[in-house]
């Protein structure tokens, strides 16, 4: 595989972020990832989605470290510090949950792992969650969902999509702040087009939303159908943190909170004025309710 690795001097000066990037060899890819909190803390894993990293989670991380929660944010391959697969072709689904995988199970031994999943962080994360559930104590799904390609994508998908996938130029930051309610800084949208220094470097960002299953037979659809088999059964805490104005993902708040037991009877906020990066516009909020959703749940689970 063909990979290429940004210059780290694309990353200095970054905004409230003053994390130190760990690197772990997954077969010859480098992911990179910033943890904060007590070592011995619980594991709060913190997955980001398209075009983001874990630069994403800047303001959720300090509020888990202060409750003494071991925040760990990795960058997917293909973004942030992780190494960049330089062909659309190198990116499949399967590839990116096994990255993921390996990651945290084979590297860093995570178990009684809360995973927090936004964007494709929940595509990934949620198969994860049906292909290994005793690694998992807790879910927190942050718009996000499963796609099965058994129900179509809405338009406004469909036009994100197009736009990425055949855009002559593309311009990360412009993406990250169409999906947000406040103004970034340009140090913040700098921060967003840190990782990519020209076209390049983009093949992940244009390849993931072809990623996305839309057909029932795509290659992804059977595992996921899989995964939804598993969810459909799983009795651990489950919460459903949505925003309200993500007009992308809001359809899977409520699907989410009907099919996995472990929703049930737990009071699931919904964020307002907060976009689809609900971690842009909202960071401190859902750390807030990450960290009560841990502390009120520990005795419930292993």
């Amino acid at each position: 595989m063909s990979a290429l690795r940004t210059p780290d001097s694309r990353f200095t000066n970054l905004p409230d972020f003053p994390y130190e990037p760990h690197y772990v060899d997954l077969d010859g890819v480098r992911i990179a990832y910033v943890t904060a909190g007590p070592a011995d803390g619980e594991p709060v894993l913190l997955l980001h989605g398209e075009p983001s990293w874990s630069f994403l989670y800047r303001k959720v991380i300090p509020v888990l470290a202060d409750a003494g929660l071991r925040a760990i944010a990795p960058d997917l391959i293909g973004f942030g510090r992780s190494d960049k697969p330089a062909e659309r072709s190198e990116h499949s689904y399967a590839r990116h949950v096994e990255w993921i995988r390996s990651f945290a199970f084979d590297k860093l031994g995570l178990t009684g792992v809360t995973l927090v999943g936004q964007d494709w962080g929940g595509l990934i994360g949620l198969r994860l969650v049906g292909e290994h559930p005793d690694r998992f104590a807790r879910v927190v799904a942050a718009n996000t969902g499963l796609p099965t390609g058994d129900q179509a994508m809405p338009e406004i998908w469909w036009q994100f999509r197009r736009m990425v996938e055949t855009a002559p130029e593309l311009t990360v930051s412009r993406l990250v702040q169409s999906g947000c309610q406040s103004e970034l800084t340009a140090a913040e949208l700098a921060a967003y087009d840190a990782p990519f220094p020209d076209e390049s470097y983009l093949a992940g960002v244009r390849a993931m939303p072809t990623l996305v299953p839309t057909a029932p037979d795509d290659p992804a659809s059977t595992a996921n159908r899989a995964a939804w088999t598993e969810l459909s059964r799983w009795e651990r805490p489950f919460l459903v943190a949505f925003s309200d104005q993500d007009p992308i993902t809001g359809g899977m708040a409520p699907v989410l909170r009907r099919t996995v037991p472990g929703a049930a009877g737990l009071d699931h906020p919904v964020i307002k004025g907060a976009g689809h990066f609900l971690q842009e516009d909202a960071g401190e909020q859902l750390g807030k309710v990450i960290a009560e959703f841990v502390r009120s749940t520990a005795a419930t689970t292993p």
